[in-house]
Protein backbone atom coordinates (compact mmCIF):
# COMPACT_ATOMS: atom_id res chain seq x y z
CA UNK A 1 0.00 0.00 0.00
CA UNK A 2 2.98 2.26 0.39
CA UNK A 3 5.54 2.97 -2.15
CA UNK A 4 8.60 4.95 -0.91
CA UNK A 5 10.71 6.76 -3.76
CA UNK A 6 14.36 7.98 -3.70
CA UNK A 7 13.74 11.25 -6.07
CA UNK A 8 17.66 11.32 -6.29
CA UNK A 9 17.52 8.24 -8.45
CA UNK A 10 14.20 8.28 -9.55
CA UNK A 11 13.90 11.00 -11.61
CA UNK A 12 10.50 11.38 -13.79
CA UNK A 13 9.85 7.59 -14.49
CA UNK A 14 7.20 6.21 -12.73
CA UNK A 15 4.93 8.87 -11.59
CA UNK A 16 2.01 8.17 -13.06
CA UNK A 17 1.21 5.29 -11.04
CA UNK A 18 -1.94 4.01 -9.81
CA UNK A 19 -3.45 5.42 -7.02
CA UNK A 20 -1.93 4.70 -3.52
CA UNK A 21 0.18 6.04 -1.16
CA UNK A 22 3.44 7.46 -2.41
CA UNK A 23 6.36 8.89 0.19
CA UNK A 24 8.74 10.85 -2.11
CA UNK A 25 12.62 11.85 -0.60
CA UNK A 26 15.65 13.28 -1.56
CA UNK A 27 15.69 16.12 -4.44
CA UNK A 28 12.74 18.96 -3.69
CA UNK A 29 13.36 20.21 -7.31
CA UNK A 30 11.52 17.74 -9.43
CA UNK A 31 8.41 19.19 -9.66
CA UNK A 32 6.37 16.14 -11.05
CA UNK A 33 6.95 14.00 -8.05
CA UNK A 34 6.63 17.12 -5.61
CA UNK A 35 3.25 17.20 -7.27
CA UNK A 36 2.44 13.46 -7.87
CA UNK A 37 3.89 12.08 -4.69
CA UNK A 38 1.37 11.75 -1.15
CA UNK A 39 3.96 13.88 0.12
CA UNK A 40 7.86 14.72 -0.09
CA UNK A 41 10.43 14.41 3.30
CA UNK A 42 13.54 16.33 3.79
CA UNK A 43 15.80 17.59 6.52
CA UNK A 44 16.57 20.87 4.92
CA UNK A 45 14.16 23.65 5.86
CA UNK A 46 11.84 23.77 2.89
CA UNK A 47 8.69 26.63 2.64
CA UNK A 48 6.98 24.52 -0.41
CA UNK A 49 3.69 22.85 1.16
CA UNK A 50 4.25 19.67 -0.63
CA UNK A 51 7.31 18.99 1.52
CA UNK A 52 7.49 18.33 5.08
CA UNK A 53 10.90 18.54 7.05
CA UNK A 54 11.97 16.10 9.77
CA UNK A 55 14.29 15.26 11.76
CA UNK A 56 15.33 11.95 10.06
CA UNK A 57 14.13 11.03 6.88
CA UNK A 58 14.87 7.57 7.63
CA UNK A 59 13.17 7.36 10.87
CA UNK A 60 10.09 9.26 9.61
CA UNK A 61 10.27 6.34 6.37
CA UNK A 62 9.94 3.78 8.88
CA UNK A 63 7.16 5.08 11.09
CA UNK A 64 5.55 5.84 8.29
CA UNK A 65 5.73 2.19 6.95
CA UNK A 66 5.07 0.91 10.22
CA UNK A 67 1.41 2.94 10.26
CA UNK A 68 0.61 2.07 6.50
CA UNK A 69 1.21 -1.66 7.39
CA UNK A 70 -1.25 -1.49 10.64
CA UNK A 71 -3.63 0.82 9.20
CA UNK A 72 -3.58 -0.43 5.04
CA UNK A 73 -6.84 0.46 4.14
CA UNK A 74 -7.78 3.75 5.79
CA UNK A 75 -4.02 5.05 4.86
CA UNK A 76 -5.21 3.97 1.14
CA UNK A 77 -8.63 5.52 1.42
CA UNK A 78 -7.44 9.13 3.20
CA UNK A 79 -4.62 9.17 0.12
CA UNK A 80 -7.95 9.03 -2.44
CA UNK A 81 -10.27 11.57 -0.12
CA UNK A 82 -7.49 14.18 -0.45
CA UNK A 83 -6.27 13.74 -3.95
CA UNK A 84 -10.25 13.63 -4.83
CA UNK A 85 -11.21 17.10 -2.81
CA UNK A 86 -10.96 19.79 -4.05
CA UNK A 87 -10.07 22.69 -2.00
CA UNK A 88 -11.27 25.34 -4.18
CA UNK A 89 -14.34 23.48 -5.04
CA UNK A 90 -18.01 22.90 -3.22
CA UNK A 91 -18.25 22.40 0.29
CA UNK A 92 -21.51 20.22 0.46
CA UNK A 93 -19.91 18.04 -2.29
CA UNK A 94 -16.32 17.76 -0.33
CA UNK A 95 -18.02 16.81 2.80
CA UNK A 96 -20.07 14.30 0.93
CA UNK A 97 -16.87 12.92 -0.79
CA UNK A 98 -15.00 12.44 3.15
CA UNK A 99 -18.39 11.11 4.78
CA UNK A 100 -18.66 8.32 2.65
CA UNK A 101 -15.19 7.27 2.58
CA UNK A 102 -15.36 7.76 6.56
CA UNK A 103 -18.65 5.73 6.62
CA UNK A 104 -17.07 2.81 4.33
CA UNK A 105 -14.12 2.94 7.33
CA UNK A 106 -16.33 2.64 10.08
CA UNK A 107 -17.62 -0.56 7.84
CA UNK A 108 -14.39 -2.20 7.94
CA UNK A 109 -12.24 -4.51 9.75
CA UNK A 110 -9.59 -1.82 11.04
CA UNK A 111 -12.18 -0.17 12.92
CA UNK A 112 -13.65 -3.21 14.21
CA UNK A 113 -10.29 -4.48 15.45
CA UNK A 114 -10.10 -1.04 16.88
CA UNK A 115 -13.34 -1.09 18.87
CA UNK A 116 -12.67 -4.60 19.97
CA UNK A 117 -9.30 -3.26 22.03
CA UNK A 118 -11.18 -0.32 23.65
CA UNK A 119 -13.41 -2.57 24.74
CA UNK A 120 -17.38 -1.18 26.31
CA UNK A 121 -16.98 2.40 26.68
CA UNK A 122 -19.65 4.84 28.55
CA UNK A 123 -20.81 8.22 27.39
CA UNK A 124 -20.80 10.50 30.33
CA UNK A 125 -23.48 12.83 30.95
CA UNK A 126 -22.24 16.69 30.70
CA UNK A 127 -24.80 19.07 30.57
CA UNK A 128 -24.63 22.32 28.42
CA UNK A 129 -21.87 20.76 26.24
CA UNK A 130 -21.89 23.86 24.43
CA UNK A 131 -22.18 27.51 25.93
CA UNK A 132 -23.12 30.37 23.49
CA UNK A 133 -23.24 34.54 24.58
CA UNK A 134 -24.50 37.34 22.39
CA UNK A 135 -21.99 40.08 23.47
CA UNK A 136 -23.28 43.31 21.62
CA UNK A 137 -23.17 41.55 17.93
CA UNK A 138 -20.66 39.31 18.57
CA UNK A 139 -21.60 35.34 19.96
CA UNK A 140 -19.24 33.85 21.65
CA UNK A 141 -19.45 29.76 21.34
CA UNK A 142 -17.50 27.97 24.06
CA UNK A 143 -16.99 23.47 23.95
CA UNK A 144 -17.71 23.08 27.55
CA UNK A 145 -16.64 19.64 28.57
CA UNK A 146 -13.31 20.79 30.07
CA UNK A 147 -13.18 17.68 32.09
CA UNK A 148 -13.10 15.63 28.63
CA UNK A 149 -10.56 18.34 27.36
CA UNK A 150 -14.01 19.22 25.43
CA UNK A 151 -14.09 16.07 23.41
CA UNK A 152 -16.70 16.34 20.71
CA UNK A 153 -19.99 14.38 21.18
CA UNK A 154 -23.23 14.24 19.42
CA UNK A 155 -24.74 16.37 22.15
CA UNK A 156 -21.96 18.99 21.94
CA UNK A 157 -22.24 18.75 17.72
CA UNK A 158 -26.20 19.27 18.57
CA UNK A 159 -25.51 22.41 20.64
CA UNK A 160 -23.32 23.70 17.87
CA UNK A 161 -25.23 23.40 15.18
CA UNK A 162 -27.64 25.24 17.15
CA UNK A 163 -26.05 27.89 18.26
CA UNK A 164 -24.38 28.45 14.12
CA UNK A 165 -27.79 28.00 12.91
CA UNK A 166 -28.80 31.13 15.31
CA UNK A 167 -26.15 33.16 13.70
CA UNK A 168 -26.43 31.92 10.16
CA UNK A 169 -30.09 33.02 10.78
CA UNK A 170 -29.90 36.44 12.64
CA UNK A 171 -28.39 39.49 10.21
CA UNK A 172 -27.34 41.30 13.19
CA UNK A 173 -24.08 38.94 14.09
CA UNK A 174 -21.86 40.04 13.05
CA UNK A 175 -18.83 37.96 14.50
CA UNK A 176 -18.36 34.78 15.92
CA UNK A 177 -16.00 33.73 18.52
CA UNK A 178 -15.48 30.66 18.72
CA UNK A 179 -13.68 28.81 21.88
CA UNK A 180 -13.15 26.36 24.43
CA UNK A 181 -13.10 26.21 28.44
CA UNK A 182 -10.76 24.57 30.38
CA UNK A 183 -7.23 22.87 29.51
CA UNK A 184 -8.64 22.64 25.68
CA UNK A 185 -9.81 23.69 22.49
CA UNK A 186 -11.47 20.17 21.06
CA UNK A 187 -9.12 17.19 21.57
CA UNK A 188 -11.69 15.57 18.78
CA UNK A 189 -14.02 13.04 18.49
CA UNK A 190 -15.30 11.34 21.85
CA UNK A 191 -13.57 7.97 22.07
CA UNK A 192 -16.51 6.65 24.37
CA UNK A 193 -19.24 7.54 21.52
CA UNK A 194 -17.85 5.87 18.63
CA UNK A 195 -19.27 2.71 17.48
CA UNK A 196 -22.45 3.58 19.00
CA UNK A 197 -24.09 4.47 15.29
CA UNK A 198 -26.60 2.38 14.13
CA UNK A 199 -24.91 1.56 10.75
CA UNK A 200 -22.19 3.45 8.48
CA UNK A 201 -25.36 4.76 6.19
CA UNK A 202 -27.38 6.50 9.15
CA UNK A 203 -24.09 7.75 10.16
CA UNK A 204 -23.14 9.40 7.13
CA UNK A 205 -26.74 11.00 6.82
CA UNK A 206 -26.22 12.12 10.13
CA UNK A 207 -22.60 14.01 9.52
CA UNK A 208 -23.98 15.58 5.32
CA UNK A 209 -27.63 16.93 6.85
CA UNK A 210 -26.51 18.13 10.49
CA UNK A 211 -22.99 19.25 9.68
CA UNK A 212 -21.37 22.03 11.27
CA UNK A 213 -18.64 21.53 9.14
CA UNK A 214 -21.09 23.47 6.44
CA UNK A 215 -22.94 26.28 8.49
CA UNK A 216 -19.30 27.41 10.01
CA UNK A 217 -18.12 27.38 6.45
CA UNK A 218 -21.19 29.98 5.35
CA UNK A 219 -20.36 32.22 8.01
CA UNK A 220 -16.78 32.29 7.44
CA UNK A 221 -17.93 33.31 3.76
CA UNK A 222 -20.37 36.04 4.72
CA UNK A 223 -18.16 37.45 7.78
CA UNK A 224 -14.59 36.53 6.75
CA UNK A 225 -12.31 37.34 10.06
CA UNK A 226 -14.88 38.38 11.73
CA UNK A 227 -15.83 34.30 12.21
CA UNK A 228 -12.81 33.68 14.40
CA UNK A 229 -11.24 30.69 16.48
CA UNK A 230 -9.37 31.01 19.96
CA UNK A 231 -7.73 27.92 20.21
CA UNK A 232 -5.31 26.46 23.16
CA UNK A 233 -4.02 23.45 24.04
CA UNK A 234 -5.21 20.16 22.22
CA UNK A 235 -6.74 20.91 19.27
CA UNK A 236 -7.13 17.49 17.50
CA UNK A 237 -9.51 15.82 14.91
CA UNK A 238 -12.62 17.38 14.72
CA UNK A 239 -11.64 20.18 16.59
CA UNK A 240 -8.89 20.69 14.04
CA UNK A 241 -10.85 20.59 11.48
CA UNK A 242 -13.87 22.87 13.00
CA UNK A 243 -11.67 25.93 13.58
CA UNK A 244 -9.73 25.68 10.12
CA UNK A 245 -13.40 26.59 8.65
CA UNK A 246 -13.02 29.62 10.84
CA UNK A 247 -12.17 32.65 8.43
CA UNK A 248 -9.12 33.70 11.11
CA UNK A 249 -7.66 31.26 13.83
CA UNK A 250 -5.52 32.83 16.74
CA UNK A 251 -3.65 30.06 18.79
CA UNK A 252 -2.18 30.30 21.89
CA UNK A 253 1.32 29.09 22.35
CA UNK A 254 0.67 25.97 24.32
CA UNK A 255 -1.29 24.77 21.23
CA UNK A 256 -0.82 21.06 19.74
CA UNK A 257 -2.20 20.12 16.57
CA UNK A 258 -2.84 16.87 14.92
CA UNK A 259 -5.31 14.33 13.21
CA UNK A 260 -5.21 11.18 14.66
CA UNK A 261 -7.69 9.42 13.12
CA UNK A 262 -5.52 6.90 11.42
CA UNK A 263 -4.83 4.90 14.82
CA UNK A 264 -8.72 4.20 14.84
CA UNK A 265 -8.52 2.58 11.45
CA UNK A 266 -10.36 6.10 10.14
CA UNK A 267 -9.79 9.35 8.20
CA UNK A 268 -10.68 13.00 9.27
CA UNK A 269 -14.83 13.07 9.49
CA UNK A 270 -15.74 16.36 10.12
CA UNK A 271 -14.40 18.26 7.07
CA UNK A 272 -11.20 18.36 7.74
CA UNK A 273 -9.83 16.62 4.32
CA UNK A 274 -11.66 20.15 2.85
CA UNK A 275 -10.58 22.56 5.72
CA UNK A 276 -7.05 22.01 6.63
CA UNK A 277 -6.41 21.29 2.97
CA UNK A 278 -7.41 24.42 2.14
CA UNK A 279 -5.26 25.65 5.04
CA UNK A 280 -1.96 23.63 4.27
CA UNK A 281 -2.49 21.81 1.17
CA UNK A 282 -3.23 17.98 0.98
CA UNK A 283 0.32 17.25 0.61
CA UNK A 284 0.74 18.58 4.60
CA UNK A 285 -2.71 17.27 5.67
CA UNK A 286 -2.02 13.37 4.43
CA UNK A 287 1.64 13.56 6.43
CA UNK A 288 -0.39 15.04 10.13
CA UNK A 289 -2.88 11.99 9.16
CA UNK A 290 -0.34 8.62 8.10
CA UNK A 291 2.02 9.85 10.61
CA UNK A 292 -0.27 10.72 13.67
CA UNK A 293 2.38 13.46 14.50
CA UNK A 294 1.26 16.67 16.00
CA UNK A 295 2.82 20.30 15.51
CA UNK A 296 3.27 23.06 17.93
CA UNK A 297 1.49 26.46 17.75
CA UNK A 298 5.11 27.89 15.45
CA UNK A 299 4.99 25.27 12.77
CA UNK A 300 1.13 25.84 12.67
CA UNK A 301 2.01 29.39 11.67
CA UNK A 302 4.67 28.64 9.67
CA UNK A 303 2.27 26.21 7.23
CA UNK A 304 -0.43 28.53 7.15
CA UNK A 305 -2.88 25.94 9.28
CA UNK A 306 -3.20 29.42 11.81
CA UNK A 307 -3.33 32.65 11.05
CA UNK A 308 -1.77 34.23 14.75
CA UNK A 309 -0.02 33.18 17.57
CA UNK A 310 -0.67 35.09 20.53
Amino acid sequence: MLRVVDVSAAGGAGVDTPPGVVVAYGSTSDESWLQAATFTLTEVPCADRRVVTVESVPAAVAELTRRCERWPQASAVCDDVLRSVDPRGAVLAAVVTESLAYSTLQAGPEFAHWLLGRGPARMPEIADPVQAQREGDTLLIRFNRPQRHNAFSTDARAALLEALAVAQLDSSVTGIVLSGNGPSFCSGGDLAEFGTFADPVSAHLARTRHSPALLLDALAARLGRACRAEVHGQVLGSGLELAAFCGWVVAAPDSVFGLPELSLGLLPGAGGTLSVTRRIGRWRTAYLVLSGQTIDAATALDWGLVDAVG
